[in-house]
């Protein structure tokens, strides 16, 4: 067999499921696995081999990138001049390259639509002249949905171009993380025996002549492909085919499972109801507008009955759980009516779904193509917090990150209402200006020279204004200490570091 170019030996890690989507047995479907086989020529028209080049912000030293690297994939076209792959490829993308099936022509690309957390992307040339690269090209359809046991084929490259195609079938399908933890769409999971001699971040999928869905990762020890599935494509290609696109709605609450009797006791639930309490309802939500509260009982979703692990009777795929029915099922600005129980009293809900921003979140879950903003300032280097910045500590970061930083982030209610962005004196260089202030580290800044800190903008224009002694004044949270920074000193310390080579000793732009 000669080498492949695209194939998914090192994709992603094993796929995260909610911790509260409890396990449920799929039905397994035993077929004898077999490896690739060459695929039909005509696949070569529908498909385009994609190169980018990606740098991130560093985020120990926000003024600058780390060092850049490189990932492909091979790309479905799914409509005119418009190429399917996965966010992945579009993550921190300083250039997007096109390259023809036979390697023969490249044409620069950009991003027409995004969604990092259904892990999708919608590319296209960069102008009309790049745009001649699509001549001769067909787009795929896409198929119907399949069902589980059905077969899919994911299609790959050889060097020389010549198509392969691993036939599967679908062993389960289920509610998945793939990409960003926490974000949680339908997946197919198909049973392919796989082969690589290179890295790939997402191959087409495919039922028929016709796109399925799009692999995003492979674990070669089980066999095992996930495949976002054709519904979660379906619609991302149809809203986002003109670079308008709004994202899948997120209702915005937290639940617990009411499976203990106990507590069905104590919300007095019937015995043979199912349903899902609500913990928690997020300030600006579509839950929160609905009028949903804290307390509430989920039993039903648009008439589909929830049981008390949170899963749902679909006509079409059978036992899935309840966070399909908002985050698949709809679009932005669809409605979903809630068959609820508050105070044991049945009641029904009409919520009108949509997306909440990662721009108006306190602790942003993710920050692509977003340089960050901080504040040198005399040697004392400030941040705004954010997921990225909190795994920066490490693999195991949920347990060795600064506790009051993991507050933050696990129970952002209890800031919401004092900050658009947490603020926090993140390190400090040694110099004169921080004389005994070295060992200080992640204390949230409550307050600059009596000014509240909002965000980073306000941070920067407290600094402004120095009390009448030429001192600055910081006040931290839970601190009974506060920091004292000499104005003129600082600013002949900012001086020096834009000498030694710092760009740049500010950025707001969040």
């Amino acid at each position: 067999m000669r080498p492949l170019l695209l194939l998914p030996l090192a994709f992603l890690p094993g796929c995260e499921r909610h911790e509260a989507v409890p396990a449920v047995p799929p039905v397994v479907v035993e077929v004898p696995v077999a490896g690739p086989v060459i695929g039909p020529d005509d696949l070569l028209d529908s498909v385009v081999r994609i190169s980018t080049t990606q740098q991130a912000w560093d985020p120990a030293e926000p003024w600058q990138k780390n060092n850049p690297g490189q990932r492909r994939a091979l790309g479905a076209i799914v409509g005119d001049q418009l190429v399917l792959t996965t966010s992945e490829m579009a993550a921190d993308a300083t250039y997007i390259e096109f390259e023809s099936s036979d390697g023969k022509r490249l044409a620069p690309a950009k991003v027409i639509a995004v969604d990092y957390e259904a892990n999708l992307a919608l590319l296209g040339p960069q102008s009309e002249e790049d745009a001649k690269f699509f001549e001769g090209t067909e787009p795929l359809e896409i198929a119907e949905p399949p069902k589980p046991g059905d077969a899919l084929e994911i299609v790959q490259l050889e060097t020389n171009g010549t198509p392969l195609v691993t036939s599967g079938n679908i062993q389960s399908i289920d509610v998945v993380s793939n990409f960003l933890p926490g974000q949680y769409f339908l997946t197919y999971e198909v049973k392919a025996s796989m082969q690589s001699s290179a890295n790939s971040f997402s191959l087409p999928v495919m039922r028929g002549d016709k796109l399925a869905g799009i692999l995003t990762s492979y674990n070669s020890k089980d066999q095992i492909s996930d495949v976002t599935a054709t519904d979660i494509v379906s619609r991302f290609v149809k809203e986002a085919a003109d670079g308008e696109y709004s994202g899948f709605p997120s209702l915005g609450i937290a639940i617990t499972r009411t499976e203990d009797l106990n507590f069905r006791l104590w919300l007095k639930l019937p015995e043979d109801d199912g349903g899902l309490y609500i913990s928690s309802v997020r300030p600006g939500s579509a839950a929160e507008k609905a009028g949903l509260k804290k307390g509430d009982v989920i039993v039903s979703i648009d008439g589909h009955t929830i049981d008390r692990l949170g899963y749902f009777d679909d006509p079409h795929y059978g036992r899935l759980y309840w966070s399909h029915l908002v985050r698949g099922a709809k679009a932005s600005g669809d409605k979903a009516v809630f068959g609820i129980l508050r105070d044991g009293q049945p009641q029904e809900v009409e919520a009108v779904l949509d997306r909440l921003e990662e721009s108006d979140q306190l602790v942003p879950a993710y920050t692509f193509g977003q340089a960050p903003s901080y504040l040198v300032k005399g040697g004392l280097i400030f941040q705004e917090l954010t997921r990225p910045l909190l795994q920066s500590f490490g693999k195991e970061w949920q347990s060795r990150a600064p506790l009051k930083l993991l507050d933050v982030y696990e129970n952002p209610e209890k800031y919401e209402s004092r900050a658009r962005r947490v603020v926090f004196l993140a390190n400090v260089i040694p110099t004169p200006a921080t004389v005994g202030y070295e060992p200080l580290r992640n204390l949230i800044v409550n307050r600059v020279n009596g000014k509240e800190i909002k965000d980073m903008a306000t941070l920067i224009e407290a600094f402004d204004t120095p009390s009448e002694d030429g001192m600055h004044r910081i006040e931290f949270e839970d601190e009974k200490f506060s920091v004292y920074l000499d104005e003129t000193i600082s600013t002949a310390v900012d001086e020096q570091l834009i000498q030694r080579g710092l760009n740049r000793l500010s950025r707001a732009e969040n």
